[in-house]
């Protein structure tokens, strides 16, 4: 089974609805492929972490992720793995990224993450989404400096439009990713997620946030403005869409009652138009 039937099967209505996959398919067959084995493998073990099973459970099915990577990189790779053989040569895809990525989700496994400092929080979307971006930025292509630099900017720029999108829904699973500096610096002095999300100061703490992930979205605008179209048109595609509901988000505002934001499809269908047609 190829990788993006794999992903189709294991995720369905996920993977063929979300931006991830409209932009996934725009490209050649093997890099086609590598992303497919990269999302694979990213959801996996975000499967793991946000389960409602035992936390010991979930460290060590996370734990026996980390050994199987080593034994790819090793040269014997186990069954769930073996597909990735070609990519990580084909691509030079690092095994620090994917180790970090792993580490990133165990994040929120011993404890769930409750307003962490801004230098945790930016580490946070460092493993769980600019080493996503690194693998990735090898797969299209891109320069070392300029494709390293773009992971590091738009990783960081999609993650936190995540946090800002799935405020409500995070409190809800008892996580909260606002940074701890700036919910003091609102008065807010609490890390309760459900009591934060109610608190009237809340939008105090997500403009800068949101600005934050503004000036990410730019500096990694001004990487792919210097890259060939053909490279970046996957990335360009995804920070499109994803800038899209911050904007949606800005409009709206951050104070409760938080109504869902939501890309509409013509909006997505302009985005695809407009960027995959080289």
């Amino acid at each position: 089974m190829s990788a993006e039937a794999a992903a189709n099967a294991n995720y369905g209505s996920t993977a063929s609805g979300s931006s991830f996959y409209a932009a996934m398919r725009i490209l050649p067959h093997a890099q086609r492929e590598a992303m497919f084995q990269i999302y694979s493998f990213c959801r996996q073990v975000d499967d793991i972490a946000d389960s409602d099973g035992p936390r010991p459970e979930r460290l060590a099915a996370l734990q026996q992720w980390r050994d199987d990577i080593d034994a790819l990189y090793e040269g014997r790779p186990p069954e769930r793995l073996k597909d990735y053989v070609g990519s990580v040569k084909t691509f030079g895809l690092k095994r620090e990224d994917f180790v970090a990525i792993v580490d990133g989700m165990e994040m929120d496994v011993p404890q769930d993450i409750r307003a962490p400092d801004l230098a945790t929080l930016d580490l946070y979307c460092d493993r769980v989404a600019s080493a996503v971006g690194r693998l990735s930025v090898r797969v299209f292509g891109l320069p070392e400096d300029d494709g390293i630099q773009l992971a590091y900017h738009l990783g960081r720029a999609l993650q936190l439009t995540n946090i800002l999108r799935d405020i409500d829904e995070d409190a809800g699973l008892g996580r909260l990713y606002l940074p701890r500096e700036w919910l003091w610096h609102a008065g807010i002095t609490n890390n309760d997620p459900a009591r934060v999300t109610a608190d009237r100061a809340l939008p105090k703490v997500c403009a800068p946030l949101a600005e934050r992930a503004r000036m990410h979205f730019q500096k990694s605008d001004e990487i792919m403005k210097r890259n060939s179209r053909r490279a970046v048109r996957a990335p360009r595609i995804m920070s499109k869409y994803y800038r899209a509901i911050l904007d949606l988000l800005i409009a709206r505002g951050f104070a409760a009652p938080r109504a869902p934001v939501r890309v509409s499809k013509a909006a997505k269908i302009g985005i695809l138009l407009r960027y995959a047609i080289i």
